[in-house]
């Protein structure tokens, strides 16, 4: 068998079967296998999803067992020459696949591959290659110097937003949206390092992975995360869980930065916490653009009409406008997931917002959803 997928999921069920949907198409004329590991989602996931997909494989958690732990509960058994680590709300595509197992076959010290990530509406997403947080880098992003200098090698190192998106670099941390491994490595490394609940265990796995001898690549080829790290930057509880793990990873890794890092990191929760505080507030005194669902609409489709009365969509367009603002529906009946993720990625601009209308759901699909 040439490629597992493994999908921990959690109360996502219309993103999930798009995931997989997407899997299996991205899969065909390969030999593979996808599980989905269901951390006890309170929203019918199983119910909705198990019954369409009789090939996948899936294990049913009676609790939350955390991202680590349920993705080794497939690694352990995962069978292809090659593991990917895929989020519940992605779309992956067979040239993403195509391009990472061709870069593994050519380079024989590549142990783990990371893709050009762009959001629901196709913008790129910096978590898709990003540098070791060595104290100095975490105190350049704790502390906002990466977002003040986002060109210098010095500051801007946790993202290396100096390195060209669309070149191949070796880089140092994978983001576990999408991790592309070899599976004998993965499994002779224990997988996921089960001490992280929750974020970090990424870093900790793209550590190792170097230490061992092996290269993380970055590939500019397209996929897409519909939850990107932006739409978590401004939770309190995401701060505090993310900078949690962080102790955890220094704790493990750099014992000797013990007496410096820890109070370090620490101020750094506070700081970032009152961030996110100040801007919750001002989002509420300015208030929130509202995107999508409202305005102009365009349905991309070979039945538009059908498809626009399921949407309960009145007036539409069929063609993407070359500068006005727009709401874009795309029926996956209607086009290939390759083609879907190629024409948000090729259209994205910010007044131009995407949707996806889940035919065999009969519902859109929308960054803004709720699972």
């Amino acid at each position: 068998m040439e490629i597992s997928i493994i999908i921990v999921s959690f109360r996502v069920k219309h993103f999930l079967e798009q995931t997989i949907r997407s899997a299996q198409e991205a899969l065909q004329g390969r030999k593979g296998e996808i599980w989905v590991v269901d951390n006890h989602s309170a929203d019918d996931t199983m119910p909705f999803v198990k019954p369409k997909f009789p090939n996948v494989r899936f294990v049913e958690n009676d609790h939350n067992v955390g991202f680590a732990k349920a993705n080794n509960q497939a690694i352990r058994q995962a069978r292809g020459t090659f593991t990917i680590i895929l989020n519940p709300d992605t779309i992956i595509t067979p040239e993403c696949i195509n391009q990472c197992v061709h870069w593994m076959e050519t380079h024989p010290q590549c142990g783990a591959i990371g893709a050009h990530m762009i959001d629901g509406n196709g913008h790129f997403l910096p978590e898709s290659k990003r540098a070791f947080p060595t104290p100095w880098v975490s105190f350049c992003k704790i502390f906002g110097l990466s977002a003040l200098f986002p060109s210098s090698p010095t500051f801007a190192k946790y993202h290396l937003r100096y390195l060209d998106e669309w070149q191949p670099h070796p880089i140092d941390i994978l983001a576990g949206a999408f991790m592309f491994c070899r599976t004998d490595l993965l499994q002779s490394l224990g997988g996921f390092d089960e001490d992280f609940f929750m974020y970090g265990e990424d870093i900790d796995l793209s550590y190792r992975i170097v230490k061992q001898g092996y290269q993380n690549w970055y590939l500019p080829v397209n996929m897409l995360h519909y939850k990107g790290e932006s739409t978590k930057k401004d939770s309190m509880r995401y701060v505090k869980v993310f900078y949690e793990a962080m102790l955890i990873f220094y704790r493990k890794h750099f014992p000797r930065f013990r007496t410096v890092v820890y109070p370090f990191i620490k101020l750094g929760v506070l700081f970032r916490q009152a961030l996110a505080v100040i801007r919750r507030m001002g989002s509420r005194i300015i208030g929130k653009k509202q995107s999508g669902l409202k305005g102009h609409w365009v349905v991309l489709s070979e039945q538009p009409d059908v498809v626009a009365d399921c949407a309960n969509i009145t007036q539409f367009d069929t063609e993407i406008p070359a500068s006005e603002p727009a709401n874009v529906l795309i029926d996956d009946a209607s086009f290939s997931y390759q083609q879907i993720v190629d024409t948000i990625a090729s259209h994205q601009r910010k007044n131009v917002f995407f949707h996806i209308f889940a035919s065999h759901s009969q519902i859109v699909i929308t960054p803004k959803m709720n699972g």
